[in-house]
């Protein structure tokens, strides 16, 4: 290899490890809710147990080769923040979402990479080793890139790109490129084809989000129409409580009626014996001989 092209390959390996530690560092607001609600509530660990077994392949596969020293030095800080995520996951997540957690560790980590590692050790050797896990490493990445297809379909079909996180698209975009020139300029295929998928799909993400960021969101019209059926049953049933509380309260108020009756006051002056009436009003309330039953 030439100096020039050791130099570029340096420049896109340096520049790779930027975005790409950006991009291990995008998931930090969603952990401040986290930390903020002490609750994960509908996060899910699965893209950080995906992110930690990723990160240990390619140092795997960068130790059994002898010039990829910048994918050792990224993805060992990789693996650290990702397995900070999963810890703080697993101390503010319910029983079950830690449960569901730690299967998957042990499934994916400790199992799929503790057999990577020991039938590669076992059954290969030499070039052909790294040849293994290089296709391993690819295979994997092409399944990663595949993932946000999911999000794609979302953003078609509502015509939104509520859920589309454009920032983090546009720097795994941007990371993809970096990667892709640092295989080439390597000589490593394994590195650059899944980041030529990467790239096309980041593309396509920023094309869609650009093209669908004004639109007006698409609703199930049918939801709609249920919604206000139900939103109408309830109003007249209120209005309809409302309309049989009143007369009871009237024929209450009528039951509990009051009547004016004289007293008759004697009065005395200090010089003739006058009696002088005064007639006072006094209110009691007539009450029926039987029971009432109010009905509320």
């Amino acid at each position: 290899m030439t100096g020039s092209f050791s130099h570029l390959t340096l420049a896109f390996g340096l520049l790779g490890n930027v975005v790409s530690f950006m991009v291990f560092l995008s998931p930090l607001p969603t952990f401040y809710k986290v930390y903020k609600k002490k609750s994960t509530e509908g996060f899910q660990s699965v893209p950080y147990i995906v992110g930690l077994f990723s990160a240990m392949l390619w140092i795997y596969y960068a130790l059994l080769k002898t010039n990829a020293m910048l994918l050792i030095t990224i993805n060992s800080v990789g693996c650290f923040i990702q397995t900070f995520y999963i810890c703080f996951f697993l101390f503010y997540a319910p029983k079950k979402a830690r449960m569901e957690s730690l299967k998957l560790i042990v499934l994916l980590i400790v199992i799929g990479f503790g057999l990577i590692v020991v039938l590669t050790q076992l059954l290969a050797n030499g070039i052909n080793r790294a040849v293994i896990v290089g296709w391993i490493c690819l295979v994997f990445s092409l399944c990663v890139f595949v993932a946000p297809l999911g999000v794609l379909r979302q953003v078609i079909k509502t015509k939104s790109v509520e859920y589309m996180p454009v920032l983090l698209s546009a720097a795994l975009t941007l990371s993809a490129v970096m990667w892709f020139f640092y295989g080439l300029l390597l000589g490593d295929f394994n590195i650059a084809i899944p980041n030529v998928l990467g790239f096309t799909f980041g593309i396509i993400q920023m094309i869609l989000y650009f093209v669908y960021k004004n639109k007006k969101p698409v609703t199930d019209e049918k939801i709609s129409d249920f919604e206000e059926k139900i939103s109408e049953m309830e109003e007249q049933k209120i209005s309809n409580l409302k309309d049989q509380k009143m007369p009871e309260v009237e024929n209450l108020n009528a039951l509990t009626c009051s009547a004016i009756l004289p007293i008759v006051a004697k009065r005395k002056g200090k010089e003739h014996d006058d009696v002088h009436v005064v007639i006072e009003s006094e209110v009691r309330p007539i009450v029926l001989n039987h029971n009432i039953k109010v009905i509320v």
